[in-house]
């Protein structure tokens, strides 16, 4: 009976094949720089003709480690897969976790619908760490994590004053290089299709619009400003509520790029031109910004590297758990193209 049939090979048939202790191969096969480079070769050769795998379970027992990192999205799948900027934070957080030999467990939880199954799951039974994103005022959620022992790291922020271990890009100064460049090109009917008030980054690039009014000496408008909740959806909406409310607006500030884009699709079929009766700005620089019909100008933000610095401020916690965490906050930029 061939030995697949029969049983996976061991820690101890490994030693044996490579000549060497079983504690020289252990020390191998978990990455250990204490060992000759002639017997790592030889273990490694070792496992390549055997076939060996490594047993999880085993290692979690000896470490006290999964190798797991989670990250938890409070939004809905629509808007998980069909926004850019998810996309881009997943791919940054992935990237970083596999080069630091570690296992991405996504995990999609929307606030109404999460029950006691994720709080069970989030255990140093399942996973190091874990990763939080997109939350909105009333999640209770980083708190429930801390309580079991858990390191935890936020992309974005919970409250406006948070300190500790977030990442988050610089919301209110992208919103201002947006008013202060609608500004500069003549306009000061400046409107503004906001983010959805119970997250902080809703109100602080509304606080950013506000700012940049304030440095313009332009008063704030309330007939000027409609939520919505980063879809295009709900930014043709406020972009209908808009013009029927004030229909002398020359620019509108989207609070991210969809929003524009569903900004930008109304304006076309209302007759106004953009930019000669209307100068669009969006918030994000996502891949459809460089297609619209104009091009739109937006803040460019990276989810890449927030992905990226995430993981770290992360590592940096598991490694040292009880030194106070830095929070990172992001540099953003305007990129100007045809809209404005």
């Amino acid at each position: 009976m061939s030995r697949t049939a029969r049983t996976r090979p061991t820690l101890e048939e490994v030693a044996a094949a490579a000549g060497v202790g079983r504690g020289t191969a252990s020390r191998v096969i978990n990455g250990s720089a204490q060992v000759s480079e002639r017997a790592r070769q030889a273990v490694e050769d070792a496992i390549a003709e055997l076939g060996y795998v490594p047993n999880p379970a085993a290692r979690t027992l000896k470490t006290q480690r999964t190798d797991a990192v989670a990250l938890v999205i409070a939004e809905s799948e629509e808007r998980v897969f069909g926004e850019p900027f998810f996309a881009g934070v997943i791919r940054g957080i992935g990237t970083a976790l596999s080069q630091a030999r570690l296992q991405l467990v996504l995990l999609l939880a929307h606030t109404a619908q999460r029950g006691g199954q994720l709080d069970d799951y989030l255990t140093r039974q399942h996973v190091d760490g874990v990763l939080l994103l997109s939350l909105h005022d009333d999640d209770t959620l980083p708190e429930r994590i801390r309580a079991r022992g858990l390191p935890v790291v936020l992309g974005g922020r919970a409250t406006e004053h948070q300190q500790g271990a977030f990442v988050d890009a610089d919301n209110a100064m992208g919103a201002r290089l947006a008013v202060d460049h609608l500004v500069a090109r003549g306009r000061s009917r400046i409107a503004t299709i906001a983010g959805p008030a119970d997250m902080v980054v809703g109100r602080t690039r509304h606080q950013g619009y506000l700012d940049g009014l304030r440095a313009a000496g332009l008063a704030a408008d309330a007939s000027l400003v409609e939520h919505g909740d980063f879809s295009l959806d709900s930014g043709e909406a406020a972009m209908h509520q808009l013009l029927a409310r004030r229909p002398d607006l020359d620019a509108v500030f989207a609070a991210n790029d969809l929003m524009a884009a569903g900004a930008l699709h109304v304006l076309r079929e209302a007759g106004r031109a953009v930019p000669g009766d209307v100068s669009v700005v969006g918030f994000d620089d996502a891949p459809l910004a460089a297609s619209t019909h104009p091009p739109l100008t937006t803040v460019h933000q990276s989810p890449d590297l927030m992905g990226r610095e995430m993981v770290a401020l992360l590592l940096d916690s598991m490694a040292h758990p009880d030194a106070p965490a830095t929070p990172r906050l992001l540099e953003t930029r305007l990129v100007v193209r045809a809209s404005s």
